[in-house]
C-alpha cells in the first residue's frame, strides 16, 4: 500500500467533523483535569456546539446539495454500451442500480471493484458473489480486485477497455470526483448516480441526529477528496 493512499487516508480520519469534534473535547478534558477551568469550558462548549452543527439537517443538506445535484438518475439507458462499472462494495445502494442496468441493456457485463482492504476477500469479488446469488452469470462478471481507490479504477479500465464507453455507477456524492478523475484519463463514461442522501428541502425545525452527522461526513469526506485530487494533479 502506497504512502500516499495511507496519508490520505489518515488525514481525512483526522478531518472529519466526529473526529475534530472529539479533539476538542479531549482538549477540553486535558484543561479540566489541569484545573484551568476557562480553557476547558471554551473548548468543551465548542465541541459540544460543534458536533450539533455537523449534525443538523440543513448543514449536511446544504453540503450535500453541490454534490448530489450535478448529475441526474440514468433514465435514457443507451442499449448499445455493453459494461457497466460498479465502484465500492455498496451492494444495498450501488448494486441494485446495476442490476437495473444489466437486466435493462442486452447481453451487458458487469464490472465490480475494489481491493481486499483489512478483509480476506476483495470487495470486488464480494460483490461479485453476491450478484451471483442474485442470478448474475458469473460469465457476466467482470473482477477488478487490485484497484484501492477510484483513480486506480479510471487507469485499469483505460487498460482494459481503451476507448470503449461505460456506465459508471457510484453514489450520487461521489459522482462528480468519479467523473473528474475518469475523465483526467481520457475517458467519458456514462454517469448512473444512485443513493441520493439529501433531502428535498432544508428543514430548519429538524434535530441533530446521527444520520445527518453521517451524510455531513460524506460530503466533507468528497470535498476533502476532491481537494487531495486537485493537489496531485488528479483531476
Amino acid at each position: 500500500m502506497s504512502i500516499a493512499f495511507t496519508l490520505k487516508k489518515v488525514i481525512s480520519g483526522f478531518l472529519m467533523p466526529l473526529s475534530i469534534g472529539l479533539i476538542f473535547a479531549l482538549i477540553g478534558l486535558y484543561y479540566l483535569y489541569k484545573n484551568s477551568y476557562k480553557k476547558a469550558k471554551i473548548f468543551l462548549t465548542f465541541s459540544i456546539v460543534w458536533i450539533v452543527i455537523v449534525s443538523y439537517s440543513p448543514i449536511s443538506n446544504l453540503l450535500l446539495i453541490p454534490l448530489e445535484t450535478k448529475y441526474s438518475k440514468l433514465e435514457n439507458i443507451p442499449k448499445d454500451v455493453k459494461h457497466i462499472l460498479l465502484l465500492g462494495a455498496d451492494i444495498q445502494n450501488r448494486g441494485w442500480e446495476a442490476l437495473r442496468l444489466y437486466h435493462k441493456i442486452p447481453n451487458s457485463k458487469i464490472i465490480t471493484s475494489g481491493y481486499k482492504g483489512d478483509k480476506n476477500i476483495p470487495e470486488a469479488i464480494r460483490t461479485a458473489n453476491i450478484l451471483i446469488e442474485l442470478g448474475i452469470p458469473k460469465k457476466d462478471i467482470i473482477l477488478h480486485p487490485k484497484p484501492k481507490d477510484t483513480k486506480e479504477e479510471a487507469i485499469k479500465i483505460k487498460e482494459v477497455l481503451k476507448d470503449t464507453p461505460f456506465i459508471l455507477v457510484t453514489s450520487h456524492y461521489h459522482m462528480p470526483r468519479a467523473i473528474a478523475l475518469f475523465n483526467k484519463e481520457g475517458l467519458y463514461p456514462i454517469p448512473a448516480p444512485t443513493n441520493e442522501l439529501r433531502e428535498d428541502y432544508l428543514n430548519f425545525l429538524s434535530m441533530p441526529s446521527g444520520d445527518y452527522l453521517n451524510n455531513t461526513e460524506i460530503a466533507l469526506h468528497e470535498y476533502i477528496g476532491l481537494l487531495w485530487s486537485k493537489l496531485r494533479n488528479q483531476i
